[in-house]
């Protein structure tokens, strides 16, 4: 019962947060979206922000089981970074309300240590990508951290144009997709 209360709370503040912006939801308005009084929902999170620290952490925490094993996997390293740009774009696509709010909107994840932790944390996955590139001597910089950040605006723009601007007319999205990854690959790639 207390995890089913915790999961629908998280779920209300999720859409409330979207719907409304963050800076307009109460604890009382979630409260009134499960149909619970405040005090309530207080027995499980301090306050909005810690509601928003959790739907971040565990948004990292799927993001995380889909990048872990890729990054884990033996094989080529160019293709491995090519696959983890294709987890990353397709998670964002499977769960554009997670994504929106961890990622992307008026109000960008908490600041929280905790917050802040899964992010590295996932974000770690694309460094060892990376590393795995260059250490194979695939890439033609030696700087990571450059390439990694490079990569990461690229895929999370792709992510935020597809959820973003439904209407725009875009080319067919998984050849979008393929193009975008090429290009990226490509540009980094040592000739």
């Amino acid at each position: 019962m207390k995890q089913e209360i915790r999961s629908e709370v998280l779920a209300a503040a999720r859409d409330l947060f979207l719907t409304e912006g963050y800076a307009n939801v109460s604890m009382r308005k979630i409260a009134d979206r499960v149909g619970c009084a405040p005090g309530t929902i207080y027995l499980h999170f301090e306050d909005k922000d810690a509601i928003l620290s959790a739907i971040c952490v565990s948004t990292f925490a799927i993001l995380d089981k889909h990048m872990e094993a890729i990054a884990s996997d033996q094989s080529d390293p160019l293709e491995r970074l090519r696959r983890g740009g294709r987890q990353f774009i397709q998670f964002g696509l499977d769960h554009p309300d997670h994504y929106r709010l961890t990622f992307g909107g008026a109000y960008v994840g908490p600041k929280d240590e905790a917050s802040q932790q899964a992010g590295q944390h996932s974000f770690d996955c694309l460094r060892r990508c990376v590393g795995m590139c260059m250490a194979a001597g695939e890439l033609r910089s030696t700087d990571v951290e450059e390439v990694a950040q490079s990569l990461f605006a690229c895929v999370h723009g792709v992510v935020m144009l597809l959820i973003g601007m439904p209407h725009f007319p875009l080319i067919e999205r998984n050849r979008l997709i393929d193009s975008v990854l090429h290009v990226l690959i490509e540009g980094i790639r040592k000739r």
